[in-house]
């Protein structure tokens, strides 16, 4: 390159962004993922969720106990009748960076906001912010434009204290993002469950909670028509809250957290603890040595704490970090579990005949293992379903990253693979057929079906992903109705069993094309109709169009690209176990009429020309 082109790393390349800018140019520092509203971690929920945190720390500290939130198109409002922002401080409140009354203690003691950022990023990431705050029979009001301060008034208002904030999603930042009011729902039902008392109106829609976390336990009971085998044990106070069952017809454990209101789908300190807890306090009773699995298995629970100084592991809030709480929060729900076992002595024993119940079926579990690994070592020690490949992921080494297993269904997909797929880190295990429905089966099931432990065994990870053979496991299913069925039945399949998979971001699907349209010019592979109608636009009237119904019928020479450096992958989404299990049971569970029902009321029958 000549000298005079050379990039020059100088003083006028340094920038400095303000805070306004910063929030803007880094969205996803500030709120994470901004998506398009198709996940309730989405950015537009986020920021719904950071103006409502704000009423409901009113709402802990005493003051106002109800919250007004409409949603219009993407026009998003909220009403509290707390005690309004200062009203010298309201257009700072809602705009400078690191500042609020969230670091004084006696104004607020146990808040989710913090970090003085929440209304700052909602007001910087909208097109259009408009707050107002009432205080003693006057009002200051502001407007702004993407974070920028175009009009502001005051004067004497006869509506009662609390403040009052409308916004609308920026569509320069979040674009396509619609909101989802099953989503808004749920939050909210989440604020009334920790909220006894409070009452949140949404578009008419009232949220209001009397028994607090054991509301949200029966109602999660209720999405799979489970039966409690006690009643939900409930304790509170003023810093922690719990509360739990069992049941029959549960696998795993289901388990909600909670920090001052905040749901934290990946745990941490408190769930731990609790968990912890819970175990000592039922061994000591039992005066046995149960594992924490024989304890949790069929149990669903939610434990919620308020803390003063929170810290989270990330600015989304999913994950407490605070370790100096643990040892104290262990020893209180130990004590009061067995205050509660003493008192309870039918409960308590309802709890250890379940836990006694788990643990001999682990122990039938573990010579249902032991017989399968004998037959496996007895037919071959190879896997008959797997083409393998020279490399193999290593995560403590750090090792054979861009290895990959495609899970493929029949020879004739598989044939098309193995003549073009790089024999160093691209494997193939292949399907006999349909995988079985494993959403209402137990863990043996694993172990009695060949091909589910073949699986298993092709990926290595019986126990834990330590020895995961592959950084990415790939479903490569064909593009219609069976290849797609087999697909959720992979996907239910590790999400029942080897959780982990999903959640560290090991399981995708690859994207094949549909069509391919050409002439003797061009070749265009289209992914979609709408690409399909572009290709066929673009070639124009003497073009050729070609439906695959299958990976076999594209021929090897073609699949190379699709699974070389141009392979399109969809990551398979990881949702917590309170969040999917409802989706799996609706689709995979033994729902059969409410499915049916579901499917005639939605079923679009094409229009002959």
């Amino acid at each position: 390159m000549a000298e005079g082109k050379k990039h020059v790393y100088d003083e006028s390349k340094i920038k400095t962004l303000s805070s306004l800018e910063h929030i803007r140019l880094r969205t996803g520092m500030y709120i994470g993922r901004i998506g398009n509203g198709s996940d309730h971690d989405d950015g537009c929920y986020i920021l719904m969720k950071e103006v409502i945190d704000n009423t409901i720390d009113e709402f802990i500290m005493g003051h106002g106990k109800e919250v007004q939130i409409a949603l219009e198109g993407s026009v998003v409002s909220v009403r509290d009748f707390g005690r309004g922002i200062p009203l010298g401080k309201v257009i700072e409140c809602v705009s400078q960076i690191n500042t609020g009354a969230k670091y004084n203690d006696d104004v607020f003691q146990f808040s989710v906001g913090l970090n003085g950022v929440g209304t700052k990023a909602v007001n910087a990431l909208s097109k259009e912010f408009f707050v107002r705050s009432h205080r003693n029979g006057e009002f200051v009001e502001a407007t702004f434009k993407q974070g920028r301060l175009k009009k502001e008034n005051r004067g004497k208002t006869t509506e009662p204290d609390g403040t009052f904030i409308r916004f609308e999603p920026d569509p320069e930042i979040f674009k396509n993002s619609e909101f989802r009011t099953e989503f808004i729902e749920k939050r909210l039902r989440h604020y009334s469950y920790l909220n006894g008392g409070l009452k949140l109106i949404f578009n008419g829609q009232t949220f209001q909670s009397r028994r607090g976390l054991m509301d949200l336990v029966l109602e999660d009971l209720k999405t799979d028509s489970s039966e409690p085998i006690y009643p939900p044990l409930h304790y509170t106070s003023k810093t922690l809250e719990f509360c739990f069952t069992h049941s029959n017809s549960r696998y795993g454990e289901t388990f909600f957290s909670f920090v001052n209101g905040q749901y934290t789908s990946d745990g941490g300190t408190h769930l731990s603890a609790f968990r912890e807890g819970l175990l000592k306090a039922v061994n000591e009773h039992a005066k046995g040595k149960f594992e924490g699995d024989d304890v949790r298995e069929c149990m669903i629970g939610a434990v919620a704490i308020r803390l003063k100084d929170p810290v989270f592991e990330s600015q989304t809030k999913n994950k407490l970090g605070n370790t100096e709480i643990r040892s104290e929060l262990v020893n209180t729900v130990r004590e009061e579990l067995l205050h509660f076992f003493n008192r309870n002595k039918e409960v308590a024993d309802k709890i250890i005949a379940k836990v006694q119940d788990t643990q001999q079926l682990r122990k039938e579990l573990q010579e249902v293992k032991k017989l399968a690994r004998e037959r496996a070592k007895a037919i071959t020690l190879r896997i008959p379903q797997l083409k393998d490949c020279k490399v193999h992921f290593d995560k403590a080494k750090d090792k054979g990253r861009g290895s990959m297993v495609f899970i493929t269904e029949g020879q004739s997909a598989a044939g098309s693979i193995v003549s073009c797929r790089d024999v160093n880190t691209q494997a193939i295990f292949v399907l006999k057929g349909k995988p079985l429905n494993v959403w209402d089966l137990k863990r043996d099931i694993v172990y009695k079906n060949d091909e589910m432990y073949n699986l298993m065994r092709t990926l290595d990870i019986e126990d834990n992903l330590e020895n995961l053979r592959y950084e990415k496991v790939i479903l490569a299913t064909d593009a219609d109705v069976d290849g797609l069925h087999i697909r959720n039945l992979l996907i239910t399949y590790f999400f029942k069993f080897f959780e982990q998979v999903v959640h560290d971001g090991h399981l995708f699907v690859l994207e094949t094309p549909l069509f391919r349209v050409r002439d003797k010019k061009e070749t265009i592979y289209c992914y979609s109709e709408a690409e399909r109608d572009q290709a066929a636009k673009k070639i124009g009237k003497n073009c050729e169009i070609t439906r695959f119904k299958g990976l076999g019928e594209i021929s090897p020479n073609e699949f190379k690209q699709f699974i070389g450096k141009e392979m399109r992958l969809s990551q398979v989404e990881y949702s917590p176990k309170p969040d999917s299990t409802s989706v799996f049971t609706f689709y995979m569970g033994k729902n059969t009429p409410q499915r049916k029902d579901y499917i005639m009321e939605n079923l679009v029958v094409p229009v002959e020309d």
